[in-house]
């Protein structure tokens, strides 16, 4: 039974890396692949929730780069930012992993997940 979901795109440096990280680790893991199966809106509420719109909306990528300028000055709330992120599934960072303790994560972090 699969008790770790990692949440991203699989061309996605920083989701390689973590993928192969759990896999190394022997932890069974779950993937979402945000290309096939699309952002599911009550998991992004939950993780908006937890870690903050600021700390999901990926800034600095190139996705968000390649937005209309007025999208992203239109980024100005909680509920700005879902919109933009359940649209554009690339502007959430990456990866998302949802811990067996019912914890999340947004990014890869080697130290944090070894004590996981």
């Amino acid at each position: 039974m699969t008790n770790i979901t990692l949440y991203g795109i699989p061309n996605c440096d920083t989701v390689k890396k973590a993928r192969a990280w759990l896999k190394a680790q022997g932890r069974d893991v779950a993937f979402h692949d945000y290309k096939k199966a699309g952002v599911p809106a009550e998991r992004l509420d939950a993780w908006l929730r937890t870690a903050g719109w600021e700390r999901v909306l990926n800034r600095k990528g190139n996705a968000w780069r390649a937005l209309d300028e007025s999208l992203r000055d239109g980024v100005v709330d909680e509920a700005s930012a879902k919109r933009v992120m359940l649209a554009h599934a690339s502007t959430i960072k990456r990866p998302i992993v949802e811990w067996p303790d019912g914890a999340i994560t947004v990014g890869f972090d080697e130290g944090d997940w070894a004590r996981r």
